[in-house]
């Protein structure tokens, strides 16, 4: 006689709680809100290398026919190549970067004013090409940037016209754009 059958029958559900505990503890997202204590740096405090890009040297005039460029560059402005599709950049004071792709317009600063998002102060503005701006929170990290002269420049469909006062990015398409400096954003 075999007295395992009660046994047998406990096994598969045994199994199956087994199972249900080991999935109960993996989860792919963490609720809450990210926050820091007031005494810790936005930043970290030890120096971090950035890759840098060679400021572009202005185009020689020559009398030979330039290649035919799929977007075009505003008479005067310095042409800035993308890398994967996006253009990274630094005004002259070094206080605001940018990532530039043709959806969109990336910049963080450090904003004298900037508005509360989620409790934390907004680090940065999305902008797209129809001239609508977006406040966030974020770092646009280690990026391999160019950094701007006081001059005109073009990359992938913006026109950016870095001044002392702040920099100037425009739509080539739609002429919308921001004038961004530490103390704002202004929308056009």
């Amino acid at each position: 006689m075999r007295s395992l059958g009660p046994v047998k029958a406990w096994q598969p559900l045994g199994a199956l709680l087994a199972v249900g505990a080991l999935l109960s503890g993996c989860q792919s997202s963490i609720e809450g809100t990210p926050s820091t204590s007031p005494q810790s740096p936005t930043e970290p405090s030890f120096p971090t290398a950035r890759p840098t890009r060679s400021s572009p040297a202005p185009s020689p005039s020559t009398t030979a026919a330039a290649p035919p460029s799929t977007s075009r560059v505003p008479p005067g402005a310095t042409p800035l190549e993308p890398e994967n599709g996006y253009v990274f950049i630094e005004t002259k004071s070094g206080r605001t970067r940018c990532q530039l792709s043709k959806q969109y317009v990336g910049c963080e600063s450090d904003f004298t004013n900037p508005p509360v998002i989620d409790g934390e102060h907004a680090t940065g503005v999305k902008l797209t090409p129809d001239g609508q701006i977006k406040w966030v929170v974020g770092n646009l990290g280690d990026i391999p940037v160019v950094t701007l002269d006081y001059r005109s420049y073009s990359a992938v469909g913006w026109t950016i016209d870095a001044s002392e006062d702040g920099t100037r990015i425009s739509n080539d398409g739609s002429g919308h754009g921001m004038v961004i400096a530490v103390e704002g954003v202004k929308t056009f």
